[in-house]
């Protein structure tokens, strides 16, 4: 999947963000755009959405995660340190 790359101990995932939905759900991966398709609860608004997808994928993962690109885009790059691609995709597949 070349939504998740590895770059030094950190795992990086392109994902693409629907707020607005009626719960969190990793729903897909977009071949096209190479994201993962994430939807939210929250909107857009004062920064609800990133702190939701901050909060779930941290809740997902068990690490702190954070949003490295994308703060005010439906298309962001979320940073997860110390986890393999193989133990993230994984937990993913359970989800999607």
């Amino acid at each position: 999947m070349d939504a998740v790359k590895i770059v030094g101990d950190d795992l990086l995932v392109n994902i693409e963000v629907s707020p607005r939905s009626d719960h969190f759900d990793i729903s897909s991966y977009n071949p096209w755009r190479k994201t993962l398709e994430v939807k939210l609860k929250s909107p857009p608004l004062k920064g609800k959405a990133n702190k939701e997808i901050v909060k779930e994928f941290s809740k997902l993962t068990g690490r702190k995660v954070a949003i490295v690109s994308g703060l005010k885009s439906h298309q962001k790059i979320v940073k997860i340190p110390n986890i393999s691609k193989k133990d993230f995709m994984k937990k993913i597949e359970e989800k999607i």
